[in-house]
């Protein structure tokens, strides 16, 4: 069998929980395909006392408990933890498509829950070599981010998603929010798809999916479309127009 396109690891005192999500849909499909390898990593196999303690009291006081240096440190040792080894935190590099999608190029990484009141500032200094944020959001732990780190990363690689053509049009593809999306019936207590999705006219239909991804993202994320303006470009993803040849 080839080896797999991307392989992660994730370490969490929460491996159960990692595991079970990462077992199921679109994870759990590419990982029994071989496309995707994850290793869900307990980081208390750091842990040396009987009670396997990877928290402490922060010095200098204050409420809450502190993830500490020495288990952590270990934890990461002893598994052999792929690198570059990324922490979620909320000071971290915010994640977005463009940083999905330069994980998705990478042959392995690995992603590091913060739990409790934070992790020792030495784990910041010595041990990662990053840190992701996924937004202004305060979690009890990392978790939940590195999952969403790794559902993201994950569609990008080949082989994942069945129809890859659907990567293309999604939100934030090309800059742009996706358009509305519309299913059976025609006609739903009196609310009606949109004629032009039913004229069987493949340009008009894309012509009307750009005019509302624009429309869509002018209404609802504004600073996008600042984006692509102040990088001096025209709108993203405009279909051909007649007479011109798509390249």
């Amino acid at each position: 069998m080839s080896p797999p396109s991307l392989a992660v690891d994730l370490l969490t005192i929460f491996p159960e929980v990692v595991e079970t999500y990462c077992a199921t849909s679109i994870l759990g499909r590419a990982r029994a395909a071989g496309v995707l390898a994850v290793r869900v990593l307990d980081l208390r196999v750091g842990a040396d006392d009987a009670h396997r303690s990877v928290d402490d009291a922060p010095y200098g006081g204050g409420a809450g408990m502190v993830l500490a240096p020495e288990p952590v440190f270990r934890a990461v040792e002893r598994t052999g933890a792929a690198r570059p080894l990324l922490l979620l935190s909320p000071g971290g590099r915010r994640f977005d498509q463009a940083v999905a999608r330069e994980l998705a190029e990478l042959p392995s990484f690995s992603l590091l829950c913060g739990r409790y009141e934070g992790v020792d500032q030495r784990i910041v200094d010595h041990l990662v070599d990053g840190e992701l944020s996924i937004g202004d959001v305060v979690l009890a732990g990392g978790e939940l981010a590195a999952l969403v780190v790794l559902e993201a990363v994950a569609r990008l690689v080949p082989g994942v998603v069945g129809n890859a053509a659907s990567l293309d049009e999604e939100s934030f593809a090309a800059g742009l929010l996706e358009y509305p999306q519309y299913t059976r019936p025609a006609c739903f207590r009196g609310w009606e798809v949109p004629e032009v999705l039913r004229s069987g006219d493949h340009a008009a239909v894309a012509r009307w999916r750009h005019e509302q991804a624009v429309e869509r993202t002018r209404q609802l994320r504004p600073d996008l479309l600042e984006e692509v303006r102040a990088g001096g470009t025209s709108l993203p993803g405009s279909p051909p127009t007649e007479g011109t040849v798509a390249g």
